[in-house]
């Protein structure tokens, strides 16, 4: 979400006459997008304010600002106490930010950080600057209230884009070599231009182009409707990988959660799924040590991943986010207790991730090969349609035996799975068919 945000305020800027530039000191003004999810997040972004400060001395009229959620729930620290920053503009005004930034070149701080209840920039045209792949923001905000989530007070209310602006963005994006998709939402099930659901949207956006892959995250288990999983079946490129979001194996706690839904309901859905969708992978996020959580709940986390297997999960302790419901329950469970549970929890899912991937050894993968390995130059790596990373040889150890075509950036490659960790396949490239 915060890649897609980063493109549209590049995309606003490109319009204003400022260009991208990689290294921070050829820069006038440098922008940090920011989320207050977790707290370690807002951690992350005041050590890289401090760092800047380096740039700063050397250059004074760098303009320093904020962007996303953290501007909109700590501006008055950031601007009036701390002086950190020139500017804060919040996720719904992303269309001022020229003229933020034009103010602050001038000495003047500024802020903006109203929410909204129409903004969707449905007619900015992000700034990509790399990959195959592409991010599209279809709605912005959330209406579930989650106790635990600050969303709804940082990105404001539910609100879609025009299924009409998505197709043409995909359109647009096919015709500019994209080859994998990604729809983004806070609750992304819960699409609605008034006349299209997110599954229309859906099968929409797969029907533009045959041969790209479409994602899309997250969902919210309450709004996962029958007619979305059976649309996901019927398209070859919408990817058999659903993220679902759980949080808690505890019907005492997700109730205090508010999520909405019970442990049953969500094992009759992830059932439904996997009967309509077969081999479709799940992944999840937990949260260890919410507000009274005891043994008796976390034990009872531990079982529904055991039950369910999800080939992979984002794991987190709570963190209380001041103006949410659960931060006046009070964080009654101890660090070290969090620390211990969500050790566990990792733990299980490392194993079930291992086992998962096991059983793909011998297998022939189809993956989108998106380029050379970060670790090393010799090896290539690309993702499977349900989501695994694929490391592997761009070559046979001897081509000259074989007559063997290279893999190209953006294509769809077969490749054997030789051997697997928790996270990771590793296999060979196989030559075309």
């Amino acid at each position: 979400m915060n890649t897609a945000d980063s493109e549209i305020v590049m995309g606003v800027l490109g319009e204003n006459g400022y260009t991208y530039t990689s290294d921070i000191a050829d820069a006038d003004v440098a922008l940090l997008n920011t989320c207050s999810i977790r707290e370690k997040a807002e951690e992350k972004i005041y050590h890289r304010l401090y760092a800047l400060k380096f740039y700063k001395k050397k250059n004074p009229a760098l303009v320093v600002g904020i962007l996303g959620c953290m501007a909109e729930r700590l501006r008055k620290e950031l601007i009036e106490e701390k002086s950190l920053v020139d500017l804060v503009c919040g996720p719904d005004e992303y269309r001022k930010t020229p003229e933020l930034i034009e103010n602050a070149l001038h000495g003047s701080r500024g802020i903006a950080v109203k929410l909204s209840r129409v903004e969707t920039y449905d007619d900015i045209i992000p700034l990509r600057t790399e990959g195959i792949a592409a991010w599209i923001s279809v709605m912005r905000g959330c209406d579930k209230f989650c106790t635990f989530c600050v969303v709804p007070f940082t990105r404001g209310r539910e609100r879609s884009r025009t299924l009409a602006s998505v197709v043409n963005e995909v359109h647009l994006l096919s015709q500019n070599g994209v080859k994998e998709i990604t729809l983004l939402g806070q609750n992304v099930n819960s699409y609605s231009d008034e006349k299209y659901d997110f599954a229309d949207l859906l099968a929409a956006v797969a029907d533009v182009d045959a041969s790209l892959r479409i994602r899309f995250t997250t969902s919210h288990p309450q709004d996962m409707s029958d007619k979305l999983i059976e649309t996901i079946a019927s398209r070859d490129n919408l990817c058999k990988y659903i993220h679902l979001p759980v949080q808690s194996g505890s019907d005492r706690i997700l109730q205090k959660m508010n999520r909405t839904y019970s442990r049953e309901h969500y094992l009759q859905l992830v059932e439904k799924i996997r009967r309509v969708n077969p081999g479709v992978a799940f992944s999840t996020d937990i949260i260890a040590g919410f507000c009274t959580e005891t043994e008796a709940d976390h034990a009872e986390t531990l079982s529904l991943m055991r039950e369910i297997r999800y080939d992979g999960a984002y794991m987190f302790k709570y963190s209380p986010r001041e103006g949410t419901k659960s931060y006046e329950f009070g964080d009654d469970v101890p660090d070290d207790v969090k620390t211990r549970r969500l050790n566990e929890i990792i733990k299980i899912q490392q194993s079930i991730s291992r086992e998962l991937n096991d059983m793909l050894v011998g297998t022939t993968e189809t993956v989108l090969v998106e380029g050379p390995s970060k670790k090393t130059k010799a090896e290539w790596f690309g993702r499977t349609d349900t989501n695994k990373v694929v490391i592997f040889n761009p070559a046979p150890a001897d081509i000259s035996d074989s007559v063997f075509d290279a893999p190209r950036i953006g294509e769809m490659r077969n490749v054997c799975i030789k051997n697997v960790t928790s996270a990771t396949l590793f296999g060979e490239l196989l030559p075309y068919n």
